[in-house]
């Protein structure tokens, strides 16, 4: 009974050997279709695989973007850096070219000025401008140690600024045309002609309008041929103000007050908003010209 056990095992194993080698060789060999086991296995397989590979390429792709925009980040971090930079360089470079158009404008206002006449112009830094309405006065870094006195005009390439009024060591004090006052006892008239007739023009200018933001030229002759449009200079007369400093264009003239003579509106040449820097203008033998006329004024 044993034996027919043992040899009944022998004998389904050698037929399951058999369908083994037959199975094997079936799938291995060259066939062009596969057995419909053989598909639905490869079928539950790909949607299996399906399912699991689609979750893990989004978070393979989540961890790709997060890297990316790090690296987004910090590539704009270093072109705002940059953009910074180049604007804050920008910004210095017009600076420097603005100041240097300007001192190369002084430059070649200060040469043209000392070919036209023996005048030395002293450039000076305006150092605060007072926004008192009853002592609207202008700073320079210049004062009595440096040569300036009280009574030289300052001017810029425009044209005239006005007059030093008080002098200290080491700095200035300018009282602009804006300043001028015909009813105040203190105001300082600058005799005037028109440029290219200044043989036969001459008026005073002694009054600023803060409204109408002209100067006053009063005094002129009713023959004077000054008109709408020429330009307003220094005299110069009696060498104490220097001569062709310009002061600005006749806006209008017309009869004065008592008929006997005409009144001219002028318009200021230069600019008193963001002064940087000016000219003193020296005259020379400006202060014994000055002691001559005191004297002349005392003797009357």
């Amino acid at each position: 009974m044993f034996n027919w056990m043992r040899n009944k095992r022998m004998f389904v194993l050698m037929i399951v050997f058999v369908l083994f080698v037959a199975v094997m060789g079936f799938s291995i060999g060259d066939r062009k279709k596969l057995t419909w086991p053989e598909n639905f296995l490869l079928d539950a397989t790909g949607m299996v695989q399906q399912w699991f590979y689609k979750p893990a390429g989004y978070i393979a792709g989540l961890f790709e973007d997060l890297t990316n925009l790090r690296s987004i980040y910090k590539e704009n971090e270093e072109l705002r850096k940059m953009a910074a930079a180049y604007a804050r360089d920008k910004s210095k470079f017009n600076e420097n070219q603005q100041t240097l158009a300007r001192l190369q404008d002084q430059l070649g206002f200060k040469q043209r000025q000392k070919e036209l006449n023996n005048y030395r112009y002293l450039i000076a830094q305006v150092i605060s401008v007072s926004n008192d309405p009853y002592n609207k006065t202008i700073r320079i870094n210049l004062g009595s140690r440096d040569g300036i006195k009280p009574n030289m005009v300052v001017v810029t390439t425009d044209g005239l600024i006005g007059m030093i009024n008080r002098v200290s060591p080491f700095s200035s004090s300018v009282m602009p045309l804006t300043e001028l006052n015909d009813k105040s006892p203190d105001t300082k008239q600058y005799a005037a002609t028109a440029l290219g007739k200044e043989l036969d023009s001459f008026g005073m200018i002694d009054n600023y309008d803060e409204q109408s933001g002209m100067l006053t030229m009063t005094r002129i002759s009713e023959k004077d041929p000054m008109a709408k449009g020429d330009t307003i200079i220094t005299s110069g007369r009696g060498n104490v103000f220097p001569q062709g400093i310009v002061i600005g264009k006749v806006v209008s003239k017309e009869v004065g007050d008592f008929g006997l003579t005409y009144t001219a509106e002028i318009e200021p040449a230069a600019d008193f908003t963001h002064l940087k820097e000016v000219f003193v203008v020296e005259v020379p033998n400006q202060e014994e010209e000055e002691d001559i006329m005191k004297e002349e004024e005392q003797a009357k």
